[in-house]
């Protein structure tokens, strides 16, 4: 992780939201943005474990990290974690819509409608909801800086990953789409799409899977939580995030080259 004294960009004084912030990609956001001087909550769903550690883990070096459980696939859920962000931290200036699950590869005849339901729910409903929370209030005071995290899969598509593909497809499209509306306002909407990364989620797939996409990238490795959050510090940040309007940045080790 890059130490505050060598980070391009500050956030000092912004407050950062970050959801599915307990493990993975969101976690190292969470703690990039905080070595950033950040004030940052997370929220998570069912992983206190982890959420917990990480807090833990942050206070030992002086920082503070706000968590919360919250599916975001539910809209009173999110109701209640924009009250509880309201009352804990004050007006979300970073919103960092990371939640998201994965699942093994299956051929669509033997995907349920109601696992497709929950992919969707989650992964594309739970942005939406989040962001349709947050985003007016970013608007009224002029600033703000939305980052979906979505992935290269929705450029080229994966057997076996209907759902999954469909969801983070939507995300990219949603985050052009919100750009438009945002833009004039100074509130600035833009994604992520990494490649594979070590994280829970691509450890549910086969090792076959897994050994085959290691063998399609150029790098020849998978990537780490820690070289993601950089790029969303990027796109958070005042000046950095300035000039971009409804991009989608894809660090993915070659694995989608656009």
């Amino acid at each position: 992780m890059i130490k505050a004294p060598d980070l391009p960009f500050s956030l000092a004084g912004r407050k950062a939201l970050v959801t599915g912030g307990s493990r993975g990609i969101g976690a190292a956001i969470a703690t990039l943005f905080a070595e950033a001087s950040a004030d940052v909550a997370i929220c998570h769903h069912g992983d206190d474990e982890h959420a917990s550690a990480l807090a833990a883990a942050l206070a030992e070096r002086g920082q503070t990290l706000h968590a919360r459980e919250c599916d975001v696939a539910q809209e009173a859920e999110v109701t209640a974690l924009a009250d509880w962000a309201a009352e804990t931290l004050g007006n979300i200036d970073i919103l960092v819509n990371c939640a998201g699950i994965g699942g093994r590869d299956k051929p669509i005849g033997d995907v349920s409608v109601e696992e497709w339901d929950r992919m969707i729910g989650v992964n594309l409903r739970g942005v939406f909801l989040v962001s349709r929370t947050f985003f007016p209030g970013m608007v009224n005071r002029g600033y703000g800086r939305i980052v979906n995290i979505a992935s290269q899969l929705a450029y080229k598509g994966a057997p076996g990953l209907t759902a999954y593909v469909a969801a983070k497809s939507g995300v990219v499209g949603f985050t052009r789409a919100l750009s438009y509306e945002g833009a004039p306002h100074n509130v600035m909407v833009n994604g992520i799409a990494p490649g594979p990364v070590e994280t829970p989620l691509l450890f549910a797939h086969s090792e076959a899977w897994l050994d085959m996409k290691k063998g399609q990238l150029p790098l020849g490795r998978f990537g780490q939580p820690d070289e993601i959050a950089p790029t969303a510090l990027l796109l958070a940040s005042e000046t950095g995030g300035a000039f971009y309007c409804g991009q989608t940045l894809s660090p993915n080790g070659g694995d989608v080259m656009i």
